[in-house]
């Protein structure tokens, strides 16, 4: 074990996971005058301009701390959810490392649907309501009395594809099929969350905790389908941009007043402390904000539009976090938009091909814009796709409108073949009145 390191000036960052999101977190954190060396574990070749990338998967756990230890990393940043559900901050808090996000238990918020609506409707969060099946033939007999549109979701983690939205009675008893009996999700699967369809917009809204204070972030809105107007199976999202207009000041203050600091008091209540990034999607419907799912990290491609705009010293923030002072600590943002436009492989998120040679990525960066790598590696000294989710192109402008032009002008400027992205990326935002 090695002792807790205090806090100082110059800091030895490590990031945990290879995409996007991980990207974006990294580009921010070496903006801070306190890093002196970021690490990323796996990272990617754009990452790969700004910290040192080291091939351990997110998978090993043991040898992601092994590594912390080795490299006298001050503090660590978990990316994707898998390591948070499988408990490395447990572990690199028991040998004296600082890590930022939830323990094994409190990331059981993501980890199982279940443990969220249920400890949703003992402290009275708004959400849908939902039943919690383990048996086939009893979730059919559910869906059948309810009548649709309805909603079917597999339990534990399936990587953002573990959730059907059934607009008939024999849809939704085929996804229990898939989830349930086909096994489509594994062990995800085993139990499945049946829920009311819920009509209205959908917004995403991170925010910071120490476990007690709550800070929420701007408010964010992804597009989850792969073809232009809302059309196709849903991805993990075909791009995002902030602030969400849907988030009206009134109405972040009823989110966080309604549902994110009461969640954090829930959890504390259930003994669990909470810290991180925690993120809540929310379905704004008629009766107010509701919510769809919790996720105990930084969203992707939300990290990629949200980020940009925070004014502040991430460092700091996250320190904070850690060490439970948060209520002292001061987020600023910029008074900008961001939009963010993902590039995808053709047949995405079905099957598609990999090894695609990518070009044009540095002149598209000279469009004002900020290209985050998502599905890409090196061969040679080409960059290559290697994912469904290529490229995040993200613009920055006064409003909306400026971002999303100068997102679009940089896409135009980058090609792969069968390269794939929706040409309607910020369309709610840019119809509103307020934004144009």
């Amino acid at each position: 074990m090695v002792s807790r390191l205090e806090w100082g000036d110059i800091l030895r960052i490590l990031v945990i996971g290879g995409g996007g999101r991980e990207h974006a977190l990294v580009w921010k954190l070496a903006q801070s005058p306190r890093v002196t060396k970021i690490y990323c574990a796996p990272g990617n070749p754009g990452i790969g301009k700004l910290a040192e990338c080291v091939p351990v998967p997110v998978s090993d756990l043991q040898g992601l701390c092994q590594l912390a230890i080795d490299k006298k990393i001050d503090l660590t940043v978990v990316g994707p959810e898998g390591p948070l559900t499988e408990g490395i901050v447990d572990l690199f808090t028991a040998n004296g490392l600082k890590i930022f996000g939830p323990d094994k238990k409190a990331a059981q918020l993501e980890g199982s649907k279940t443990f969220a609506k249920d400890l949703m409707r003992k402290y009275g969060i708004p959400t849908a309501k939902y039943a919690v099946f383990t048996d086939a033939d009893k979730a059919k007999a559910y869906i059948e009395k309810e009548g649709a549109p309805i909603v079917v979701k597999a339990d534990g983690l399936a990587a953002g594809k573990g959730v059907v939205v059934a607009m008939t009675t024999e849809e939704a008893t085929s996804a229990v099929d898939m989830i349930m009996c086909d096994q489509a999700f594994g062990n995800a699967g085993a139990q499945v969350v049946v829920e009311e369809f819920m009509s209205g917009e959908e917004a995403s809204l991170l925010a910071f905790t120490d476990g007690k204070t709550v800070v929420p972030m701007l408010a964010a809105q992804d597009h989850k389908r792969v073809f232009d107007q809302d059309r196709g199976p849903n991805t993990g999202g075909m791009g995002a941009y902030a602030p969400a207009p849907i988030i009206t000041p009134t109405l972040l203050t009823e989110v966080v007043e309604r549902i994110l600091q009461p969640m954090a008091d829930a959890l504390r209540q259930e003994n669990c402390l909470y810290q991180g990034c925690i993120y809540a999607g929310l379905m704004i419907t008629e009766n107010g904000p509701k919510v769809v799912e919790f996720n105990a990290r930084f969203g992707d491609p939300e990290t990629q539009v949200v980020l940009p705009l925070l004014d502040s010293d991430l460092t700091y923030i996250m320190e904070a976090c850690i060490d439970g002072t948060l209520k002292d600590s001061t987020v600023t943002w910029k008074n900008d938009a961001a939009v963010c436009v993902v590039m995808a492989s053709g047949g995405y998120p079905g099957d598609y091909q990999k090894g695609k040679v990518i070009t044009g990525v540095s002149e598209a960066e000279s469009e004002n814009a900020v290209v985050f790598h998502a599905g890409t590696s090196a061969r040679g000294q080409d960059i290559i796709t290697s994912g469904g989710r290529v490229l995040g192109v993200t613009g920055l402008g006064a409003s909306i409108q400026e971002a999303l032009n100068k997102a679009y002008s940089a896409v135009k400027r980058i090609h792969f073949e069968e390269v794939h992205y929706r040409k309607d990326i910020a369309y709610r935002a840019v119809g509103r009145p307020d934004n144009n």
